[in-house]
């Protein structure tokens, strides 16, 4: 058995994951390690890009004690998105790398204004790339000065593996400074930030292959050939097989989000709804962004001391079974605990319980979290579809997937059936692991092979006027939200 394995990599916020995949799409092996986030002001977010280096070299060593290790012929990569990655001119990092989940750059997003949202596929916002430059010009001038170029996460491992700097479009068009139709960089965007085309990494498609490993010791083989790539929803969009339009998925992770697959551009700024390009050529999506999602869910299992978020889920089963209506009354949850994207775009809104009493118990806590951050995807999906994206039936996927409760109260919410899928939390990776394949031209086969369905939720017509009246009464807590933001 000599048939070549795809080495698929992807740079989550809290975990590095990587596999070995075949040329048939089976998954050989994968390894993970762990992340932290550091915080040291309010409303910051940022990683060291060592950190995730080190990573990297953990998960190929545990790889290495797989057979299937020898016989890497390549490399997909996958990352988490809009974070910035800044080089001085001898590749040395010089400054932590600021997350998608920062909103240090709030005043500087409104200065950018919305002159080139239609080219750029969003409006400016404190969590995309572009605005926190303009924090650093203010904050840090001399960091600024010293800049050679910008990277996204998953750029900086191409770089420590083949001495490459490259990115690919659909990470790019998560910076701001991509033309999202054209797929160019957009220079008036980089000069609004004080920036030049000359200081932003090579571009290639995601299928592309954009540069071979030169680095040794790491048990690959040097020339192996390493893909364009993507950012993580894209690749896991390509895990998934979401390839074509029409075409959808939610991911319920720390962050939230609804993808639709588009043959076009097709964004709506002024609802805070993105337009980026899809890892694949000729390909883009529509998506409606939520910053937090199931980390609410964690959160509450803190906040209530339960022993573990499975632990809360079991409690609300149990007292608010999934068959039943609640009841009208029950607590509501506004899910905006790192401020809130689409369609409100404002990084210092704030969630908030309302309607709490002396009965008041974990569960109905439980609840109310995992039914808001349903509303705030419905409010996601309908963004979404007033930009002309078609959404129809939605896999479901991240850590918020494991639990069939919340995937039926989705259905029910969303009014659209909802599936689960075998593998899905390795999507990112094994999206990446075809990329690979195909940057060395083989592989085309994997692209239209999704994964398995593991089960399907369809709504529960009986809970609709229920859920309709509480989803009114949710949007009608929001101006109450906006008095009170940070």
């Amino acid at each position: 058995m000599n048939s070549p394995v795809s080495l698929g990599i992807d740079l989550g916020t809290s975990e590095l994951k990587a596999i070995l995949m075949d040329t048939s799409g089976a998954v050989l092996a994968h390894a993970g390690v762990r992340l932290s986030v550091s915080r040291r002001h309010s409303g910051w977010s940022e990683q060291a890009p060592q950190d995730w280096w080190q990573a990297c070299l953990q998960a190929l060593a545990q790889l290495s004690q797989h057979q299937a290790f020898a016989r890497v012929a390549c490399i997909g990569l996958s990352g988490q998105m809009h974070g910035a990655v800044l080089l001085g001119d001898d590749n040395r990092v010089l400054y932590p790398a600021i997350l998608w989940d920062d909103s240090r750059a709030v005043a500087e997003a409104e200065q950018l204004g919305p002159a080139f949202a239609d080219v750029t596929g969003s409006l400016p916002m404190a969590g995309l790339t572009a605005p926190k430059l303009l924090w650093l010009q203010r904050h840090e001038p001399d960091v600024f000065k010293a800049i050679d170029c910008v990277l996204s996460p998953k750029d900086y491992l191409r770089l420590r593996l083949s001495g490459e700097r490259v990115s690919d479009m659909s990470d790019a068009a998560g910076t701001l400074w991509l033309d999202v139709a054209q797929r160019e960089w957009f220079t008036p965007m980089l000069r609004a930030t004080g920036l030049r085309p000359a200081q932003m990494p090579r571009l290639v498609e995601g299928v592309a292959a954009s540069a071979c490993v030169t680095l040794s010791g790491l048990g690959l083989p040097l020339g192996a050939v390493i893909a364009g790539g993507g950012g993580d929803n894209p690749v896991a969009a390509v895990g998934m097989g979401a390839i074509n339009a029409g075409d959808a998925f939610i991911t319920l992770g720390t962050s939230a989000a609804i993808v639709a697959i588009t043959d076009h551009a097709a964004g709506q700024p002024s609802s805070a709804v993105h337009s980026f390009c899809h890892a694949l050529p000729e390909r883009w999506y529509t998506m409606g962004a939520m910053l937090a999602g199931a980390s609410c869910l964690r959160w509450v299992t803190r906040l209530t001391g339960t022993a573990d978020e499975q632990a809360l889920l079991d409690q609300v089963q149990a007292q608010l079974p999934i068959t039943q209506a609640v009841a009208l009354n029950t607590p509501l949850f506004l899910p905006y605990l790192a401020g809130e994207r689409t369609p409100h775009n404002d990084p210092l809104l704030r969630g908030g319980f309302m309607n709490l009493g002396h009965d008041c118990t974990p569960a109905m806590l439980g609840y109310a979290v995992m039914e808001g951050v349903g509303f705030g995807l419905l409010d996601a999906l309908r963004a979404v579809q007033s930009a002309g994206a078609r959404v129809d039936a939605c896999a479901l996927v991240g850590g918020g997937a494991r639990s069939e409760y919340w995937a039926q109260l989705l259905a029910n919410i969303l009014q659209r059936e909802i599936y689960t899928l075998h593998g899905s939390e390795l999507s990112a990776c094994i999206g990446a692991a075809k990329l690979g394949f195909l940057a060395m031209g083989q592989g085309a086969q994997l692209l239209a092979q999704g994964m398995p369905v593991k089960a399907r939720y369809l709504p529960n017509m009986a809970q609709r006027s229920v859920l309709e009246a509480r989803y009114a009464q949710f949007r009608g807590l929001l101006s109450a939200a906006k008095t009170v933001r940070g």
